[in-house]
Formats: structure tokens, C-alpha cells, sequence
């Protein structure tokens, strides 16, 4: 069996990566903070090391005879742009360089966002070797973690990976949707033409991580454009909902009286509501979710991407639709007591 090391191992995706490849009798180390939860990683039995991606030190010790490296970790929001860019830029930086300076270098599988490569005009979908061309601030520090571990594809055997919206059992980010929707019967939709949006259960995420780690092609640093093409994979599925169609799923999936009500966010009103938790996030000195960024993110004209890739070079189909796996995490939640 081969020995993983998963950055990153201590959030959602992370614990669920960490569980299938304990299951598949790998051995794991695992890259977390000292002030990361450890709760799912514990009991699986695997080896933890502290600290930072950012710590040169911590991540050689960390990399130091692995087989794989998963690199999971990154600020998906932030106070500054630059906090941002420092873990996702430098910190991806930092793992593949300490991957190359291996004698025998490990697979490099780094797992970034749809939000690098950016949207497309509504009615399309994006393809592998489109060139990237993030609008948000988070896309574009993720697009620089990209690049930053492009520079030493020539010594390291490097895959991509860009995760659409990611849901499943223990997801919080998605966890209102269904709340909202089950208690209340509102769902928000932002603007009156929402954008088609990529989705992914985890279990399906982590299927196509573990085919792209083991026979996924590499990036080619001196082939195509940058940031597209060979070694690249969307992880999401074959259907592409807008926020209005997904509110309708939802509603006949969790109300016995299928009945639902959209709530059109009016653009003006989004951006306000934006800049204000943006304002009280910069005034509290914390971070927040809703910000500008994701209401720019919310109002791109599509983010479907393409399968293709997938489904031929790595023989991923996912192996239930859309529905029934919305139907099984809002099940999860009803049985951890999360909602009715």
C-alpha cells in the first residue's frame, strides 16, 4: 500500500479523503494546525504532524518519504486579499517545492477550485483547455496555487484538480440551503437570471481524487496554455442547475408538500448586503462568507464545466444522480439531529 499525506486533512473534504484511504489500507499522514479539530482523524488511527503549509520546515518534514501527496488546504475568505494569496499562492508553493526536493519525488495531486479557472458565458460549458480566467479574489489566489506548483511539474508528477460546489454529510458552508428550505419553505436566489452552477457530493469528490492521484495524466509545464489542458479535471457532476432549479430540487425533496418559495435577491440589494458583512467583517477583525467576493461569484454568467476529462481518462461515473444525492445528505441531517 502507498503512503499518502494529506494537507489540509482537518476540514470537510479533507476528513472524507482521510477515511477512504485509511479504509483502502493506506498509510496516512496528515498536515494539520495546532488549532485544527481532529475529532474524524483520531479515531482512524493515522499519523499527525503540526503545522503550517506556509512553514517550510513543517511541510519538508511532512513530505519526507510519502508516495502521494494531497494537498487540500487553503482560506477560502479572508479579511485582505493578501492573507488570501499567502496560504493558497505560497503555501501550494511551499508543498511542491518540498515535494521536489524529495530524491524520489511524490505524486503531487493539488485540489483547488472551479472558482481558478473562472466562468463562461451562460449556455456553455467549460472545457479543460480553456484558459483560466478567474473573476473573484479567491479564484485568482487559487489560479496562483496552481501556477506556483506548475513551476516544478518538470521534477514532480503533478495533477489538478478543480472541485465545484462540494456537499455531503458534515458540510456546514451548504448546510442553510437545506435548512432554509426545509424550515422555512424560502430559497434565495440571487439576481433574476441565476447562473448554472457545478455540484458534487463528496463521496463522488473523493472517487475521482483517488483515480486522479493513481492514473490521472500530469501536468506538462512546456505544453498548452498555462493552467489548462493535460493533467487538469474538473471535479463535479453531469447536471447543472441555477440557484431557482436547485431551490425546486430541494423543495420536493424535503417537503412532504413539495411547496417552496423563491426569493429573487435584487442585484443592487446583493451587492449592498455584501459590502456590509464585508464592512463588519473588516471592523471585528474576523472573516466572513458572504462578502463581495462571492457576490461576484454569484452573479458570473455560468460555472458548468465539462466531465469529459473524467469520465475517459479517469472511467468516473457518478454512480447516483443529482436528487438522490441531495435526498442522502439531507437525510444525514435529519438523522444528526441538524434539522427536521
Amino acid at each position: 500500500m502507498a503512503r499518502y499525506l494529506i494537507t489540509g486533512a482537518s476540514g470537510f473534504i479533507g476528513g472524507h479523503v482521510a477515511e477512504r484511504l485509511v479504509s483502502d489500507g493506506h498509510q496516512l499522514r496528515c498536515l494539520v494546525r495546532e488549532t485544527s479539530s481532529v475529532e474524524v482523524l483520531e479515531p482512524l488511527g493515522v499519523e499527525l504532524v503540526h503545522g503550517s503549509i506556509t512553514d517550510r520546515a513543517a511541510v519538508a518534514s511532512a513530505v519526507k518519504d510519502i508516495d502521494v501527496v494531497i494537498h487540500l488546504a487553503g482560506m477560502t475568505s479572508a479579511q485582505r486579499y493578501q492573507q488570501m494569496l499567502h496560504v493558497n499562492r505560497d503555501g501550494s508553493w511551499q508543498v511542491a517545492r518540498a515535494c521536489a526536493e524529495q530524491a524520489q519525488p511524490p505524486i503531487l495531486l493539488v485540489v483547488s477550485s472551479i472558482a481558478a479557472a473562472g466562468p463562461v458565458p451562460r449556455g456553455r460549458i467549460r472545457s479543460e483547455h480553456e484558459r483560466p480566467s478567474p473573476i473573484s479574489n479567491y479564484g485568482t489566489s487559487k489560479r496562483a496555487g496552481e501556477a506556483a506548483a506548475e513551476q516544478f511539474a518538470d521534477r514532480v508528477p503533478t495533477t489538478i484538480v478543480r472541485p465545484g460546489v462540494v456537499f455531503g454529510p458534515r458540510n456546514r458552508d451548504f448546510f442553510p440551503v437545506f435548512h432554509s428550505v426545509a424550515r422555512s419553505r424560502l430559497h434565495l436566489v440571487m439576481g433574476l437570471a441565476p447562473p448554472r452552477i457545478s455540484l458534487i457530493h463528496v463521496e463522488d469528490l473523493v472517487e475521482i481524487l483517488v483515480r486522479a492521484a493513481v492514473r490521472g495524466e500530469r501536468v506538462d509545464p512546456g505544453e498548452g496554455t498555462p493552467g489548462s489542458g493535460r493533467g487538469y479535471y474538473f471535479g463535479v457532476c453531469d447536471e447543472y442547475p441555477d440557484y431557482a432549479r436547485l431551490g425546486k430540487m430541494l423543495k420536493h425533496l424535503l417537503r412532504e408538500d413539495g411547496r417552496g418559495i423563491p426569493f429573487f435577491l435584487p442585484s443592487p440589494l446583493s451587492w449592498l448586503v455584501g459590502g456590509l458583512t464585508q464592512l463588519i467583517s473588516a471592523l471585528r477583525g474576523t472573516s466572513i462568507t458572504v462578502n463581495l467576493d462571492k457576490v461576484r461569484e454569484a452573479y458570473a454568467p455560468s460555472w458548468a464545466c465539462s466531465t469529459k476529462a473524467v469520465s475517459e481518462q479517469l472511467a468516473f461515473e457518478p454512480p447516483a444522480d443529482l436528487a438522490s444525492r441531495l435526498l442522502e445528505t439531507a437525510n444525514w441531517y435529519r438523522q444528526q439531529g441538524w434539522m427536521k
